[in-house]
């Protein structure tokens, strides 16, 4: 039986007992069901802000192309309940060329070059510090936004001295926080690409979208281009030679799974995802609480390049 505290928050309600005074004040911790005469009443309290940044990118036959958007949007809604701060809408394109399949295939990937995800989270970031945040925390959905986004975050933080963070809440090939959770062994890849975890966490959001009906167990496999003597068993650039992996090729989705799905979804249930959103939230909300105390000195405020 999994243990679930639903939406509660009993494990935070210690740390926010002050807040309740501030929490009356706004109906929402959406930025964009605010005014901006409520964005300046909280930031004469508090100088935080998340952004959930996702990709747009099928998610085989049975989950939803929004799959990586609800993971950051779901996380970022439940840490801006639990300690009161307030989220942005979601950055819901990002870096996923790996996904778009051949022409005409009908997909649904939306992806962007990598410069123009740079130059997006670049604005982002500037227009709310121009506007008084202090603290930008990026909770990303997606995988591959951690190839390209380096530059960026330290682009942010040299030029303006803002706290900028990138949190990264799932799970791929490491188990982290969830251990236990999953039923999945290792080889069926629990963590990856439409498998057991994205497919609880769809399931907790909103069952209707999720296709049960359609999922099957696929395993990933060593593109054609490869010999016989490399081998891959997880979505990672990275592949397996005499059982070592310190070779990376640069591969498209296609090529080393077809349906889209690394793994077994067919374990997957409701109560699971919830578990996990619990897990990786309260986490992020003690962390985003930890990060509120450390002292942050901007030195360049004004979003002076914004017309280039």
């Amino acid at each position: 039986m999994i243990a679930d505290n639903g939406r509660d928050y009993k494990d935070l309600t210690h740390l926010t007992e002050g807040d309740q005074e501030f929490r009356d004040k706004f109906l929402s911790w959406d930025l964009g069901n605010l005014s901006f005469t409520d964005v300046q009443e909280y930031l004469k309290v508090k100088d935080t802000i998340l952004v959930p940044m996702a990709s747009f990118e099928q998610h085989g036959p049975h989950l939803p192309i929004y799959t990586y958007t609800i993971t950051c949007v779901e996380v970022s809604r439940r840490v801006a309940e639990m300690i009161a701060v307030i989220h942005t809408p979601p950055i819901w394109t990002g870096y996923s060329p790996q996904h778009m399949y051949s022409p005409g295939m009908g997909r649904g990937t939306i992806t962007i070059r990598s410069s123009v995800l740079l130059g997006l989270v670049h604005d982002v970031g500037r227009s709310l510090i121009h506007h008084g945040f202090n603290r930008i925390i990026f909770i990303n959905g997606h995988g591959s936004n951690v190839k390209v986004i380096d530059p960026v975050l330290r682009q942010l933080r040299y030029e303006t001295g803002a706290l900028i963070s990138f949190v990264k809440p799932y799970m791929e090939n490491y188990v982290g926080i969830l251990e236990g959770l999953m039923e999945n062994p290792w080889e069926e890849t629990p963590g990856w690409h439409s498998s057991e975890l994205e497919t609880s966490q769809d399931l907790a959001w909103n069952e209707h979208y999720v296709r049960m009906d359609r999922a099957n167990f696929t395993r990933a496999h060593i593109p054609d281009f490869l010999p016989k003597s490399f081998e891959k068993k997880d979505g990672m650039p990275d592949v397996e030679f005499e059982g070592y992996k310190y070779f990376t090729f640069p591969m498209d989705h296609h090529e080393f799974i077809e349906t889209g799905v690394i793994g077994n979804p067919l374990r997957a249930t409701k109560e699971k995802g919830e578990e996990a959103f619990r897990r990786l939230s309260e986490h992020v909300a003690r962390g985003v609480l930890e990060l509120q105390k450390v002292e942050v000195n901007v030195h360049t405020r004004e979003f002076v390049d914004r017309v280039v």
